[in-house]
């Protein structure tokens, strides 16, 4: 994987990566490589308008796969909702003879979805990196090295 470049909000500097996997109803085999072409360039279209990015973009006849960086401002659900929402409303004005042949009903995507982080180190160097900041001392612990080294008063100088 490439190294990307960190991402700056207002308030905050990051890389949050996540890969969606989105089906259409009934898990049907409704698209065709002409709709995976446009749903690439709405995808991207999307995630720029909300503040995300798309990385890749990639799918099959029954579903879809993207990798998105996501601001931290965004909740996931709400960016899904979104790049669903529009791509459902173009396939169904763009595709329609294809689509309604394959699936029927008001809703062209399944209510569920896929959303896995990715990014960055594996989890157990995660974990271990968290596990090994330096905690500082308490003061239970301050007291007894001052009271082992015959100091009773650690922070205060002789004269």
């Amino acid at each position: 994987m490439n190294d990307f470049d960190w991402r700056t909000g207002r308030t905050c500097v990051f890389k949050c990566f996540y890969h969606l996997v989105f089906v259409p109803k009934y898990r049907r085999e409704v698209f065709t490589a002409d709709m995976l072409d446009r749903l690439e360039v709405v995808y991207r279209e999307t995630c720029k308008q909300m503040g995300g990015e798309l990385i890749e973009f990639g799918g099959e006849e029954d579903h879809l796969h993207l990798m998105v960086n996501i601001p931290p401002s965004k909740s996931v659900s709400n960016f899904v909702g979104k790049l669903k929402g529009k791509s459902a409303y173009v396939l169904r004005n763009e595709f329609w003879p294809d689509v309604s042949k394959k699936l029927w009903g008001e809703h062209f995507w399944s209510p569920s979805y896929c959303a896995v982080t990715c990014g960055g180190a594996p989890l157990d160097v995660v974990r271990r990196y968290v596990e090994d900041q330096k905690r500082p001392p308490s003061e239970r612990s301050v007291k007894h090295s001052a009271s082992v080294s015959g100091d009773l008063h650690p922070r205060r100088r002789s004269r």
